[in-house]
């Protein structure tokens, strides 16, 4: 089974896409596309499935750019691919045609994003805690700050964890409230008067207040889609040692364009 790249109209001018768990050489519970470095994986295979994802999309192997995440806050500037460091940050953004900009995720949420005329793009890895101390509207300030307008961007939130299948406890809820009251409106009870939270419908609003108009989810759960993508809350249910991660990237390339060679 070959990698199928989610992609999205909003981005068609862009090299982009969100990988899911189909078509690497990992095998067990890393079957078969996990992109994580920080796994117990073998690194020949992370760096092999890294391979594939990138030329899934038609970017060039050597042009990937990933981060360390630390669900922050925090957004870095990538000119370059990776050069065996990766900034600890949550968030990149990029105007280098041929650098392909990658977030790891296992049921936090990719958003890909990009500013069609200013050709600046970015890629923020969105948990819970990340989108709640604003990883999302920085990585739009950061956009701005090589060049793109909040009006001109356009951003795509890919498959994560949803609703029905995201419980949470009184503290967590509370968190949220103490933050904001009207946050509430993120929440519903579930099963045992357990709160279930809404966390792409958080993050879309997160990217539209701070004035981005065109926004998309692809509206793709990781946890209720064992065979497509990894979940790292399905992973801790079924009691399995580790998680795998699936890749989402974008480039300012144009799709068809050769990518720059470093």
């Amino acid at each position: 089974m070959t990698a199928n790249p989610i992609q999205s109209e909003l981005l068609e001018s862009f090299k982009h896409g969100f990988l899911g768990r189909r078509g690497g050489v990992s095998t067990g519970v890393y079957a078969s596309l996990n992109c994580r470095f920080g796994s117990s994986d073998l690194d020949c295979n992370v760096e092999l499935n890294r391979w594939i994802a990138t030329e899934a999309i038609g970017m060039d192997k050597g042009s990937l750019a990933t981060l360390f995440q630390s669900h922050s806050a925090e957004v870095a500037v990538a000119n370059a691919p990776d050069s065996g460091r990766r900034p600890r940050a949550d968030a990149m953004v990029s105007k280098t045609p041929g650098v392909s900009l990658g977030v790891l995720t296992a049921d936090c949420l990719p958003v890909l994003f990009a500013d069609p005329l200013a050709r600046v793009v970015g890629a923020a890895h969105a948990g819970w805690r990340g989108s709640l101390a604003g990883i999302l509207q920085n990585t739009a300030k950061a956009m701005e700050e090589l060049g793109a307008r909040k009006e001109r961007i356009r951003a795509v939130i890919g498959p994560g964890i949803t609703q029905r299948n995201y419980e949470v406890g009184e503290e967590f809820f509370q968190l949220f409230l103490t933050e904001n009251p009207t946050y509430a409106r993120y929440f519903i009870l579930g099963p045992e008067s357990k709160y279930l939270f809404d966390l792409p419908r958080f993050c879309m609003d997160r990217i539209r207040e701070c004035g981005v108009e065109e926004v998309e989810w692809v509206g793709v759960c990781t946890y209720g889609s064992p065979e497509e993508y990894f979940s790292y809350r399905r992973c801790r249910h079924a009691d399995e040692k580790d998680f795998g991660c699936q890749l989402s990237l974008i480039s300012a390339s144009y799709p068809g364009a050769e990518a720059n060679m470093f």
